[in-house]
């Protein structure tokens, strides 16, 4: 079983490698008991947000974790993935500019993720 930050950092490497865009990881342990991270994740398209999705789902059920909850719909510009410990976020542009995740969780920690996804 992986920890919640060796979840976190499995899944941006898996966008990240898909070509998800303006990855963030928030640290957000601290101030809600909703999950310990949540990754948020641009998508160029509904085909690559499915194509993102269906990868993360792949690679965590290779690793042992599975998906508790999927919510939102790909047409709609958006989608969840609930790990319990780690939340993702996957939006097309217009739609995570709408709901501003990264206003609403600011109180969170930003983790640099270049350490273990390079520089992109």
């Amino acid at each position: 079983m992986m920890t919640s930050q060796q979840m976190a950092e499995k899944i941006v490497e898996v966008l990240a490698n898909k070509i998800g865009r303006d990855l963030k990881l928030i640290k957000i342990d601290a101030i809600t008991v909703l999950a310990d991270y949540f990754i948020i994740c641009t998508a160029g398209s509904a085909t690559q947000i499915k194509s993102l999705c269906d990868e993360v789902e792949a690679v965590m059920e290779q690793n042992g974790e599975r998906i508790l909850h999927r919510e939102g719909h790909r047409a709609g510009g958006w989608v969840l993935l609930d790990y319990g410990c780690v939340v993702v976020h996957i939006f097309m542009e217009e739609a995570r500019a709408f709901y501003g995740l990264e206003r609403l969780w600011a109180d969170g920690k930003e983790i640099d993720i270049s350490a273990f996804v390079g520089e992109r």
